[in-house]
């Protein structure tokens, strides 16, 4: 389907279901957002392990 499509399609649609879409679109783009933080989180575990995981913080661990 044609973006020009989709936008015609929404504007046959009453108000109240052009919100629905919107919050639809809003979730997908937060659902999105948070899976890509999550990867670069992941991503940069192994970066930061010798950072975390050291004698000199191990005290800091145990607090």
């Amino acid at each position: 389907m044609q973006v020009e499509e989709l936008v015609e399609k929404i504007k046959n649609l009453p108000p109240e279901r052009i919100a629905e879409v919107e919050d639809f679109v809003d979730f997908i783009t937060l659902r999105d957002d948070h899976r890509l933080v999550q990867a670069a989180a992941k991503l940069s575990e192994d970066s930061f392990r010798e950072v975390w995981d050291n004698e000199e913080d191990a005290a800091y661990d145990r607090l």
